[in-house]
């Protein structure tokens, strides 16, 4: 998991600045190409998407800020960490594959809610290991992904 400059920019706007959190943020799926996620990502435009279709819809699953969606908060004192998890996310394939064409998924990422997908803010990024497709009427399922915010403390 890596949060994004971009990531860490909103989150300081939006605690300490009083700029407006989005309404719902996006959990999206990526391809790896030249322009895999990084630290340096900053809008979904600048990421290569899966192919939408068949259970899988452009711009990813929409996810509420609440305990539903981020089912998981905790203080971790022992490694001076904040970790927050997202719920299951699950894309049913029906009526063909997903991705509908093309490469599999290979990353996940955490975006914002602007109207215009290619304008979405990068949050947040997991590299999924590798190529996840599935064929219709299986189940595409991230479980667990979680954002671990680590404070340095020295010794």
């Amino acid at each position: 998991m890596g949060i994004t400059n971009r990531g860490k920019f909103l989150r300081n706007e939006w605690v300490f600045r009083g700029v407006a959190l989005p309404t719902n943020f996006y959990l999206a799926l990526v391809i790896d190409d030249a322009n895999a996620p990084s630290v340096l990502t900053n809008t979904f435009g600048e990421l290569t998407e899966i192919v939408a279709g068949n259970g899988y819809t452009s711009g990813g699953y929409q996810l509420s800020k609440n305990t539903t969606d981020f089912d998981s908060h905790v203080q971790n004192d022992t490694l001076h960490q904040d970790e927050l998890q997202i719920k299951d996310i699950p894309w049913t394939a029906s009526g063909g594959n997903i991705p509908a064409s093309g490469s599999p998924a290979l990353w996940a990422v955490l975006t914002t809610d602007e109207a215009t997908i290619a304008n979405r803010q990068v949050v947040c990024y997991w590299y999924l290991t590798t190529g996840r497709s599935v064929t219709d009427t299986q189940i595409l399922k991230l479980k667990d992904l979680e954002m671990r915010t680590l404070n340095y403390t020295p010794e």
